[in-house]
């Protein structure tokens, strides 16, 4: 009995003498967060417009919602001897879904319809979008970028590491008269980028390899969609992909601050400040990018039965 006694007081004394340590995480500057990619399908009357933007927070803390004072995207082509003027497009003003909710569509109450038509647009058009809050003014300017088609999806047969992975073998081909670059939403989460370099003008077949994490079977869809990127976008992806392992979406809070197309420029239309400079560290995080998607599916067969 002695014995057991001795015991646990042995134990409480261990117990009595952890000590509740505070760490003091770094105060992380709050940015807007906006997920500005707009795909389209040039099969469908209008652009579907759609920007969400939030705020960074905290290190445990969920991001929050943005409040804006306006939105606004200016489109069309620009002119050869100025870049910087647009012809022949028009104004999109947005307006937020409904109060708190972060998301902004063409304004349905403008007297004017301030949806965007497909047939409107071509490749290399410009679009610019302006955010206001209460305190500072955004601005990014984009390029059309279209995409091809989607040849075939077929699934594999080849595993990597563990066995269990299931492989699908994407084809497309590339034109053969410019440098492209390409983003690929594998669905699930998982994107990979690819620049043309090696296959310019031929047609491309890739595997890709899902882990078996995801627990793929016969009644399993993947959509897999192709979509044409510049240069700037390509880069910045790669960027999200690397530092996420893969397994994060582009517009969630990166691992590493990730500088999108997105700037500040208040202030900048004012007599005493010209340009963005001097506050170069001062920008959202983010993406505003308006590019064509290719669709396609695959439905996951047992290949053992095949």
């Amino acid at each position: 009995m002695k014995r057991y006694l001795l015991f646990l007081l042995t134990i409480t004394s261990f117990i009595s003498c952890e000590d509740v340590i505070d760490i003091e995480l770094p105060e992380n500057e709050t940015r807007l967060i906006v997920n500005g990619v707009i795909r389209v399908d040039e099969t469908q009357e209008y652009l579907p417009i759609e920007i969400m933007v939030s705020e960074s927070s905290s290190f445990f803390d969920e991001n929050t919602i943005a409040s804006l004072k306006s939105a606004t995207i200016y489109y069309g082509t620009p002119r050869e001897d100025a870049p910087e003027i647009l012809e022949g497009g028009g104004i999109s003003n947005l307006a937020e879904v409904e109060a708190g909710s972060g998301k902004w569509v063409p304004d349905p109450s403008f007297d004017s319809d301030q949806r965007i038509r497909v047939s409107s647009i071509n490749e290399g058009d410009v679009f610019q979008l302006i955010l206001e809050t209460e305190e500072e003014r955004y601005f990014a300017t984009t390029t059309y970028i279209k995409s091809v088609p989607i040849d075939s999806l077929v699934q594999g047969d080849e595993t990597l590491f563990s066995g269990d992975e299931t492989e699908v073998i994407v084809t497309f081909t590339d034109p053969n008269d410019s440098d492209d670059f390409y983003l690929l939403d594998l669905d699930f989460g998982e994107f990979l980028v690819t620049e043309d370099e090696f296959y310019q003008g031929q047609t491309f077949v890739f595997s890709y390899f899902y882990d078996n994490d995801l627990e793929l079977d016969t009644s399993s869809v993947v959509d897999i969609s192709l979509l044409g990127v510049d240069e700037s976008f390509y880069n910045y992806m790669n960027q999200i992909i690397v530092q996420s392992g893969g397994d994060q979406g582009p517009f969630q809070t990166p691992a590493a601050t990730v500088r999108g197309n997105i700037i500040n420029i208040t202030g900048i239309d004012n007599n005493e400040v010209f340009d963005n400079v001097e506050r170069s560290v001062n920008f959202a995080l983010g993406y505003f990018a308006i590019i064509e998607e290719y669709k396609d599916s695959i439905t996951i067969t047992d290949n053992e039965t095949n």
